[in-house]
């Protein structure tokens, strides 16, 4: 079960560490992004903080997932 789980855990963190930082590439580049000055919209920032909980998210799944596939016990 552990195993199954440690590999659920890396799978989890490599598509969050390989998927959202396309996605935050897309968004920065949207017209939405930035307003007539080049200032940040309230869009681009939502963004930002989503991809940035969803990367910290995917980094805690890897190093569990490690973790788990060695066997330490926390």
């Amino acid at each position: 079960m552990i195993l199954a789980l440690s590999i659920l855990l890396l799978v989890n963190g490599v598509f969050n560490v390989v998927v959202w930082p396309q996605f935050l590439k897309r968004v920065a580049r949207d017209e939405r992004a930035r307003d007539a000055a080049g200032k940040a919209t309230p869009f681009l920032i939502v963004h930002v903080v989503l991809v940035t909980i969803a990367l910290v998210v995917g980094l805690v799944s890897l190093v569990f997932g490690v973790l788990g596939l060695l066997g330490v016990g926390i």
